[in-house]
């Protein structure tokens, strides 16, 4: 009778675990989605079952997260748009792919992408054959009713003939135009999909983990007799931006741990510092600054004429950190100042901060001019010395992320010379495409000091390891970012640790896919430790400005004086990573 009086309660307590579970799943079509999977996939009886299931299971995670605050017809739209993706993609696998791959060896990563990329070249002429058609049909319809326009827009061609003077006056201060999107070709997932699935039997067929195979593929087969792990860039905060918050240039406010300190130490300690947040976050007069505030050299010099802490959503954004709302710049870097203080550490020594800022979602084109702020606008000149300004300020921020549009590449030159040698000047936006990012051995993108990657749509293996490969080879650092979708495949961080990334932005330390990650992450660096092959890391920065003097290229912007080096640029050299652990049951919530 014990122990079933036992077996009760712990029924009861998991009653309500099962029925969100259960809840979850519905709501993301799960169990439809693999009843279509199981049902294609029966009538030809596959040897491999789960391997076959495991590339489609890779296809289905990775669709694309519809953002907060969407509106209705916006939600369905994109809803309609992943399905029909995800629809196409598994079609690809069960039928062409399938019978394309059938008889290639996994541990042959090249062969197997080479084909992927030629298959996916075909369906995007396909594509563009039969938008061609559909084209040629509209020109034939409307010919009748084109002419009969053109006949009757003949007569007032005067009053037409005095609008370009307008369009004149507004071009004298046109700001170099947003890039076209790059279409996105349904299905195109499917590639991506089977490329890492591939990746993983290989891996398994060698008996190593994947992190491991992945770095033997990009040495040529040579397995490195040292490997290094990537900081995270932990999402603390996600300003919203719309009203009535004011600040519309931060989207994300991210804690970097120092290398030196074990990375379990590292998110323990972030976790400290999210607590203490919160406990900030509460109305008004509730949360007071500890004594270290005022005992704090930086507490005394940003404490004074502060505002009141932002309020905070009572939500988590997809990225799994907390949404709050701010009304300046200064705010939520104060706001974290503050809660780091409280707890007795000291931002640019043991902990630091990178901002992404998004820069390209805030151009108003009509103005040419950012929105910083609600009503506060500033060109792109004007951004470099607000952003010169606020790294002289808040000395701990390492990493500015998509600072300015990648358009603006004399603002990225200026900005790199001002700033460079202290911050890392990270560009996302303008690698969005990696097929657009490879040129002739070049790479197309903006000056800066690095870039952040996401392995999304057609990108195969192969792809990002000769991209990193390019990358190294100029000097750029690699940062493996998260893909918007909602997935617990944790694959994404044997890639960033493979491939040899700078930083792994992988969001906060909440919901499970993301949890998920970190956890990976702390297996692989005990399981480096164990193995005596985790080397030490290093953080550098580079000198653009007198990179730039020695190669006489003029710059706007003076090199910066090398007396003014932050506490962070001075910490970084010859940072040592441990192994560490976190418990598989931990939330980090």
């Amino acid at each position: 009778m014990e122990p079933g009086g036992q077996r009760q309660p712990q029924r009861r307590r998991l009653q309500g675990p099962r029925q969100e579970a259960a809840e979850y799943y519905r709501g993301h079509r799960v169990p439809q989605r693999m009843e279509e999977a199981l049902n294609a996939l029966f009538p030809r009886r596959p040897a491999d079952l789960y391997g076959e299931l495991r590339i489609c299971s890779t296809v289905m995670s990775s669709h694309s997260q519809i953002p907060e605050n969407a509106l209705p017809e916006t939600t369905e739209a994109d809803e309609k748009e992943r399905n029909d993706s995800v629809n196409t993609a598994v079609e690809w696998v069960n039928e062409s792919l399938n019978t394309m791959l059938r008889e290639l060896e996994p541990t042959d990563q090249c062969k197997v992408d080479k084909m992927l990329g030629e298959y996916f070249t075909k369906q995007v002429e396909q594509k563009k054959e039969i938008q061609k058609q559909e084209e040629e049909e509209e020109e034939e319809a409307t010919l009748a009713l084109t002419s009969c326009t053109l006949s009757a827009t003949a007569l007032p061609g005067e009053k037409k003939a005095a609008k370009p003077g307008k369009k004149m006056a507004v071009a004298e201060r046109a700001i170099p135009p947003a890039e076209p999107l790059e279409s996105v070709l349904c299905g195109s997932l499917a590639i991506g999909g089977t490329s890492l699935a591939i990746a993983k039997a290989g891996a398994t067929i060698s008996r190593i983990p994947l992190y491991l195979h992945i770095a033997q593929l990009k040495h040529d087969q040579d397995s490195p007799k040292e490997m290094t792990l990537p900081l995270p860039m932990v999402t603390l905060l996600n300003c919203e931006k719309i009203s009535p918050a004011k600040l519309k240039l931060v989207k994300e406010v991210m804690l970097i741990p120092p290398v030196q300190l074990p990375l379990k130490q590292g998110i323990e300690r972030i976790l400290d510092i999210q607590k203490e947040m919160m406990r900030l976050l509460e109305p008004p007069g509730k949360a007071q600054p500890g004594p270290q505030l005022a005992d704090s050299k930086k507490g005394k010099a940003h404490n004074a004429g502060k505002k009141a802490p932002p309020r905070a959503l009572k939500r988590i954004s997809h990225l799994g950190c907390l949404i709050t709302g701010c009304d300046s710049l200064e705010q939520p870097l104060l706001l974290v100042q503050t809660a780091c203080n409280n707890i007795g550490l000291e931002l640019g020594r043991d902990m630091y901060l990178a901002i992404n800022c998004a820069a390209h979602e805030l151009m108003d084109y009509v103005k040419g001019k950012y929105e910083i702020l609600t009503g506060m606008f500033k060109s792109p000149d004007e951004m470099v010395d607000v952003y010169v300004e606020l790294i002289n300020k808040f000395p701990f921020i390492i990493a500015l992320i998509d600072p300015l549009r990648k358009e603006d590449r004399q603002q990225w030159n200026n900005i790199c010379c001002a700033v460079g040698s202290k911050c890392y000047l990270i560009a996302e936006d303008a690698a969005a495409y990696i097929s657009k990012l490879k040129i002739d051995q070049n790479i197309n993108i903006p000056m800066c000091s690095g870039v952040v990657l996401k392995y999304i749509n057609q990108t195969k293996v192969s792809d990002l390891l000769e991209l990193t490969g390019l990358l190294e080879g100029q000097r750029h650092i690699t940062i493996l970012g998260s893909p918007d979708g909602e997935s617990s495949d944790d694959s994404l961080v044997d890639l960033a640790v493979g491939v040899g990334a700078r930083f792994v932005k992988l969001g906060g330390l909440s919901r499970g896919e993301r949890v998920t990650k970190y956890n990976r992450l702390l297996a692989i660096e005990e399981e480096l430790a164990k193995n005596r092959t985790l080397r030490e890391a290093n953080l550098e920065f580079i000198a653009f400005a007198e990179e730039s003097q020695a190669e006489k290229q003029p710059s706007d912007v003076p090199p910066p004086a090398k007396q003014d080096a932050s506490p962070a640029q001075r910490a970084q050299p010859a940072l040592q990573v441990r192994s560490l652990q976190l418990p598989e049951n931990s939330t980090l919530t």
